[in-house]
């Protein structure tokens, strides 16, 4: 893996980036996602290729939802970045990086990236996906990004097991949970701090990583280098960017995006009746069940006949146990193939070859986890626009 110094990171014109973060250059066409208020430029930043710019500042992108059909791994030029405070780092050096364990600790440490890379690493495929991935979609729409479907991606990360790194600094007994910080911060200082925590056990899973590199590489400078949080199977609210901060705690953290913000409603569905709020809520946690068609764009006009048709599944990390297709808007399905399977936590490719018939066709896809979870038929509807999961509906007409 390449060095990546702080004198090549400026050079390479990360370094750049103005207090806005605004794009390195901006392209002159739009993209349009398919609901109201859907125009959004394509925008290129350091380290990216042209990018849906939901915000400016802090720095919003979403991924062309066509990179999705290029494969179960996900370009890292092509990820997709969100940020919640707008003053994110603009120089890291990471010689002399650090990361700090402090808290209900037998002994605080102090750990350089060379440290950390010493240590036995891990690696593995996991699909970051933001919370309100695909909130522009909802009916009765509510604040927040109005995102389409392509806050999400699917990486290999590399990096060494979160619980190495607390055992370095010996867990006190009466520890409940740890938080996470990182380099970035708010610009006015009534600004809450982006902090998150996990459960202890959660953390000590073995699963949970700090990595920095994703897909063979150091981390983008936009998605978190030098080293970032990895908590495969959940929402991308806990994959800390930037991280150097972590604090192991004997009493529950109450910090903002934790006590009110990444908060779903505490029953089954996580959902309301649309427009209504929740009675009593939970902080977001689990991915659920997805299927997407990616071969073909809602709308488009394709020749009758035989027709390969591809796809990405996925869930919080049970795996992928069946992708069904229907052709008819539901009335009847057909199972497609999974194609490789690299890990329970990442993209499931299908495909399926179907025969349509000159006309109009509603083709819709839905996947079955291997704990037994699926999609709904109808959207639910939840006060923050997270977790949509419907069955995806894809229009087009044979000829």
């Amino acid at each position: 893996m390449a060095h990546l110094d702080r004198r090549r990171v400026l050079q390479g014109g990360l370094g750049t980036l103005a207090a806005a973060a605004a794009p390195a250059r901006a392209w002159a066409e739009e993209i349009a996602l398919p609901f109201g208020n859907g125009a959004r430029p394509l925008v290129a930043y350091p380290g990216k290729r042209p990018l849906i710019q939901t915000t400016a500042r802090p720095p919003q992108l979403e991924t062309p939802f066509s990179v999705f059909d290029e494969g179960a791994i996900t370009p890292s030029d092509a990820f997709f970045v969100r940020y919640h405070l707008a003053d994110i780092p603009l120089e890291i050096d990471p010689e002399t990086f650090r990361l700090g364990v402090t808290g209900h600790v037998e002994h605080p440490v102090s750990l350089s990236l060379a440290e950390i890379k010493a240590m036995p690493q891990n690696e593995i495929v996991a699909v970051n996906q933001c919370s309100g991935n695909s909130r522009g979609f909802f009916e009765p729409r509510m604040a927040g990004g109005q995102l389409g479907n392509g806050a999400m991606g699917c990486a290999r990360w590399t990096g060494v097991p979160l619980k190495s790194v607390l055992d370095r600094a010996g867990v006190k007994a009466g520890a409940v949970q740890v938080t996470f910080d990182g380099l970035d911060g708010p610009v006015l200082p009534e600004t809450p701090d982006f902090v998150k925590a996990l459960g202890l056990d959660h953390a000590r899973d073995g699963q949970v990583m700090l990595a920095w590199a994703m897909n063979g590489a150091d981390l983008p400078w936009l998605n978190g280098f030098p080293l970032r949080l990895v908590v495969p199977g959940f929402y991308g609210t806990y994959w800390v960017k930037h991280l150097n901060a972590i604090t192991i705690r004997d009493t529950p953290f109450d910090g903002f995006f934790m006590k009110s913000a990444y908060r779903i409603p505490d029953n089954a569905c996580a959902c309301t009746e649309p427009g209504q709020a929740a009675t009593a809520t939970v902080p977001i946690g689990r991915l659920n069940v997805r299927a997407f068609l990616t071969s073909l764009a809602d709308g488009a006009d394709i020749k009758a006949g035989l027709t390969r048709l591809r796809g990405i599944a996925f869930d919080g990390g049970s795996g992928i146990r069946v992708v069904e297709v229907s052709a008819n808007d539901g009335r009847t399905w057909t199972k497609a193939e999974l194609g490789q399977d690299l890990g329970a936590y990442a993209f499931r490719p299908w495909s399926l070859d179907l025969d349509l018939t000159p006309g109009a066709h509603a083709l819709r896809v839905r996947a079955t986890a291997q704990d037994g979870s699926t999609q709904p038929m109808e959207a639910r509807w939840h006060p923050s626009g997270y977790m949509r999961n419907v069955v995806e509906t894809t229009r087009v007409r044979a000829a």
